[in-house]
């Protein structure tokens, strides 16, 4: 081995001489003994990979690698604790004009849900336990009652997401037999749920109907055998097939049904609780179920504004069938989930308070002239707390449900967008004097000027985009056209200023 390897080596110090260096005793006090051991070892044997890798910062009077001092270890020791005793899982501000947005855990709960979830959590409940009877109970009592109210249905069933939902109804009532599908409906969701996937995974034979485009009751009439389970309608909430299209009718296929003894499967996805405002494209249960459909299954952390959760919806006979199922054990919501769903649940028996308090709908159903005031509030924070270096101006944007909602739909909103000015182009020099390079003609020229100039500023605002994920509190933010877009549907009034606030570190880590 390199004799200045093996010098520099010899120079790391050992794991109690770092944990006994006065820098160390701040985060001492702060972490377990066992994780600072474990930070020092890690930042010595990284010390060790750069030193074997011959880096190590050699200089001209001192070539080689040299090993890294005391401070320098343990500043790489402490920045491990830090990472690792940061949540994993943090609050963010969503200002990307998606309002239900899967990567940012869609449906935002309401303070009054929150509050209950809390009160569930640091307490005994009465998840399993009926006290009128003094005895055991079911966990699903808990939101049945609210949810038969609220849609109309005879009873109703919930389980943790409706992918599980899916699933479930596939198994109970159709294991080992056929499901009719229109070739239309055969979905594809975000995480790489597609419905073939889980009706092989449910012991079920697709049966494809129709083509892609035009599917009329009568190919599901010509499908039907002695072999058929169930009917599945599945609404495609997260595309739209435009132009010589078709679909049978919810009613066409429930009278379809009970002609032929087959129940009807109606897989809503989004869900829409009630008819409201900007859910006017989307079909609400209740008015599935009132077509006569046996079930429906849907979200409930996506339109309906809640936590994720698989509710299905019913018949009584239908319903009974799936609870009984061994695998609904398997899918079932934990006390929590459960808490905030019926919080939830409880606010949409006044639907103008549901509209009020539940933020997806209060955010989905703003007028263009709060989401612009929203909008100058924020661009006014911005300008309290940054110097010049950036243009800032509010936009109008359409802005999207998101969550695989409405998929055509724009919701009007504003944004507030933020620009780096171009750095100025070098003009060309006179008549008769020698040009610098790249002053003017061809790639090395004004042309090629313009272009190093857009490309800097392509790479300040990716920088900034970057720094906004890194601020204390993480912005999400949309670039576009050069700029980083920062739309407000998503924003609470009350956030206003910490925004600011994050956005003012971003912007001075950027441009100093």
């Amino acid at each position: 081995m390199d004799q200045a390897i093996q010098k520099a080596l010899r120079a790391l110090p050992s794991v109690d001489e770092l944990l006994n260096h006065p820098r160390a005793v701040p985060f001492k006090g702060l972490h377990p003994r066992a994780e600072v051991v474990a930070a020092a070892r890690e930042a010595l044997a990284a010390a060790r990979r750069e030193i074997l890798a011959g880096e190590g910062g050699g200089t001209i009077d001192v070539p080689g690698p040299q090993a890294p001092t005391a401070e320098d270890l343990l500043t790489t020791t402490e920045a491990l604790l830090t990472a690792w005793s940061a949540p994993g899982l943090r609050r963010v501000f969503n200002l990307t004009g998606v309002v239900v947005h899967t990567n940012l855990g869609r449906s935002c709960l309401p303070a009054s849900v929150t509050d209950r979830v809390a009160e569930v959590a640091r307490s005994y409940s009465t998840l399993e336990y009926d006290l009128d009877a003094g005895g055991r109970g079911t966990r699903e009592v808990h939101v049945e009652a609210l949810l038969t109210r609220l849609t109309g249905a005879e009873a109703a069933f919930v389980v943790n997401n409706n992918a599980g939902a899916v699933l479930l109804l596939l198994m109970a009532l159709a294991s080992g037999r056929e499901v009719l599908v229109s070739r239309g409906q055969l979905v594809e969701i975000g995480g790489s749920f597609r419905l073939p996937d889980i009706m092989r995974a449910g012991g079920v034979t697709l049966v494809e109907v129709g083509t892609t485009n035009r599917t009329r009751v009568g190919d599901y009439e010509a499908a039907v055998t002695a072999d058929t389970a169930l009917i599945l309608r599945v609404h495609t909430s997260n595309y739209r097939i435009l132009g010589f299209t078709e679909e049978a009718e919810l009613q066409e296929l429930v009278e379809l049904g009970r002609r032929r003894g087959v129940p009807v499967a109606d897989d809503l996805g989004s869900g829409a609780l009630v008819p409201l405002g900007a859910f006017a494209a989307e079909p609400d249960v209740a008015a599935s179920l009132r077509s006569g459909v046996d079930v429906v299954c849907f979200s409930g952390d996506k339109l309906l504004g809640g936590p994720q959760a698989g509710i299905l919806v019913g018949r009584a006979e239908v319903i009974d069938r799936l609870r009984k199922h061994p695998v609904a054990r398997a899918l079932r919501l934990d006390k929590l989930t459960l808490a905030a769903l019926e919080a939830t649940l409880q606010l949409y028996r006044d639907p103008e308070r549901a509209m009020r308090e539940i933020p997806t709908l209060r955010c989905l159903n703003r007028t263009p002239e709060e989401t612009g005031a929203l909008a100058q509030a924020l661009q006014a924070a911005i300008e309290d707390r940054c110097e010049d270096g950036f243009i800032l101006e509010v936009e109008k944007t359409g802005a999207r449900a998101g969550g695989g909602a409405l998929p055509l739909a724009e919701v009007p909103s504003h944004a507030v967008r933020l620009r780096i000015p171009e750095p100025p182009v070098q003009s060309a020099a006179p008549e008769g004097t020698a040009r610098p390079a790249g002053a003017a003609g061809g790639p090395g020229g004004s042309e090629g000027t313009d272009v190093a100039a857009s490309r800097a500023t392509k790479a300040t605002v990716s920088a900034l985009e970057a720094q906004l994920r890194r601020a204390p509190v993480p912005v999400i933010a949309r670039v576009a056209q050069d700029s980083v877009f920062l739309d407000v549907l998503a924003l609470d009034p009350d956030d206003v200023e910490t925004v600011a606030d994050s956005i003012a570190w971003a912007v001075e880590q950027v441009v100093g």
